[in-house]
């Protein structure tokens, strides 16, 4: 007859055992991916993906090797079947959150072996970086794009806990298949980075705070609204103050949608509603960058979706947050964060570059020499693309064909920069600023 106690520690042993070889065949990125060197993610994002994953692995080999030293230990008096079991059923469990997290990066990083799109995806993966980048007031994370269906973004932010546990190595942004390539999908990109961003800087929080404030002093519920989409709005001023008109347009291109969903006021979600949110970007945009363009691009907007028809209460209330915006924004841009060591939120961004006009320069010069662009800082050349697009200067045609050679060229240079550094960084040249 099988002695019971000693049966279950050795079924259970086993199954422990079967883990420990199923973990082992968990190999690192490094020698799974086959991509060309150029559509790889950053030396960067990859080294801290394969590090937190190979600590998880090695964290739950232990675990592991824990439980069967646990279970060696018993004799049959105190084996209980119900708690080894238990035991050994969270240890799975972990295992397969391990898993998981292996296959959120999985899906990105498989994507870079698909011929065109993986280095276009690292070309964005550059332009986020550029858009991340705030010199003197913190260090930004990794950043790597792939493409899904749809037509909005999505971020996973660096830092925040993944699924079953552990914080985020890297940023990893989901862009919309639909917007590749033009313009827009910098708008898309761009309002994803800013998360990010507002969350280094603990934007959010400090507005929000400031906003309560508001709201208490003035005892005008309009406050609340603000306060309420306060997350999704810092983001879109991310995206306006980076690359100016292209963000709106890009965002116009989003939510262009039935009258029905434009005017959906569901005041529960984080997101300002399509048709004051659109009118809200061209307001910010007016305040960094004053031009014409803002107030004929709220009035086309208007002229798509008129505010006639709406019942008496939308109407009002649609009336009361226009009426609000321009002191919203005001303090908005000039809002001064701890995080900012005393700098607002205009004074930091790069907003002098940025004006119309001397987009519109920058594009008169690349007519002449076209190199010029491809030394420029990857933002700013979304930037002037999408304004020239706004003044009718380039077609959808030429622009998709610049981009595509632009995500091609920045790709391609953070490549062959990451392998110079690190095999021969005594020959690498040092790096000349270019305009940003």
């Amino acid at each position: 007859m099988v002695n019971k106690p000693a049966y279950v520690r050795w079924m259970l042993m086993q199954e422990a055992r079967a883990m420990l070889v199923r973990l082992s065949q968990v190999k690192p990125f490094v020698l799974t991916e086959s991509t060309v060197p150029a559509a790889n993610a950053s030396l960067a994002a990859q080294s801290a993906i394969d590090r937190y994953l190979m600590a998880g692995r090695h964290t739950l080999r232990l675990q592991v090797q824990a439980y069967l030293h646990w279970l060696h230990g018993l004799d049959d008096e105190n084996t209980h079947p119900a708690e080894a079991q238990q035991r050994l059923s969270l240890l799975r469990l972990r295992f397969n959150a391990t898993l998981s997290q292996l296959d959120i990066f999985a899906d990105v990083l498989t994507q870079r072996s698909e011929y065109e799109t993986g280095i276009r995806l690292a070309g964005l993966d550059v332009v986020a970086a550029d858009a991340l980048r705030l010199e003197n007031y913190y260090v930004p994370p990794p950043v790597i794009c792939y493409l899904d269906r749809g037509s909005g973004a999505a971020i996973r932010r660096a830092r925040t806990r993944l699924p079953g546990g552990g914080e985020n190595p890297v940023a990893v942004i989901r862009v919309p298949r639909e917007r590749m390539i033009g313009s827009g999908i910098a708008s898309s990109l761009i309002h994803e980075v800013g998360h990010q961003a507002a969350a280094l800087l603990n934007l959010t929080n400090s507005l929000r705070q400031v906003l309560q404030q508001q709201e208490r002093e003035v005892k005008d519920s309009i406050w609340r609204h603000w306060e309420r989409w306060i997350s999704e709005i810092v983001a879109d001023f991310w995206s306006v103050a980076r690359v100016g008109v292209t963000s709106t347009l890009g965002l116009i291109g989003v939510v262009s949608l039935p009258r029905a969903f434009v005017f959906r006021m569901n005041m529960n979600d984080s997101h300002p509603f399509p048709w004051i949110r659109v009118i809200l970007s061209c307001a910010m945009g007016q305040a960094l960058y004053p031009h014409p363009q803002w107030h004929r691009l709220a009035q086309l907007w208007k002229s798509f979706y008129p505010k006639a028809d709406l019942d008496t209460a939308g109407y009002t209330l649609l009336n009361q947050l226009e009426a609000g915006i321009p002191e919203f924004i005001d303090l908005l841009i000039h809002h001064q964060p701890r995080s900012l060591h005393g700098q607002s939120l205009i004074e930091v961004m790069d907003s002098a570059n940025r004006q119309p006009d001397r987009l519109n320069a920058y594009f008169e010069h690349w007519q002449r020499a076209p190199a010029a662009m491809y030394r420029t800082a990857p933002t700013l050349v979304f930037a002037v693309i999408g304004q020239a697009r706004s003044n009718g200067r380039m077609s959808p045609e030429q622009e998709s064909a610049i981009l595509t050679k632009l995500l091609t060229h920045w790709a391609i240079r953070s490549t062959l920069r990451t392998h110079a550094t690190c095999v021969m960084p005594e020959l690498t040249p040092p790096i000349v600023k270019v305009s940003s």
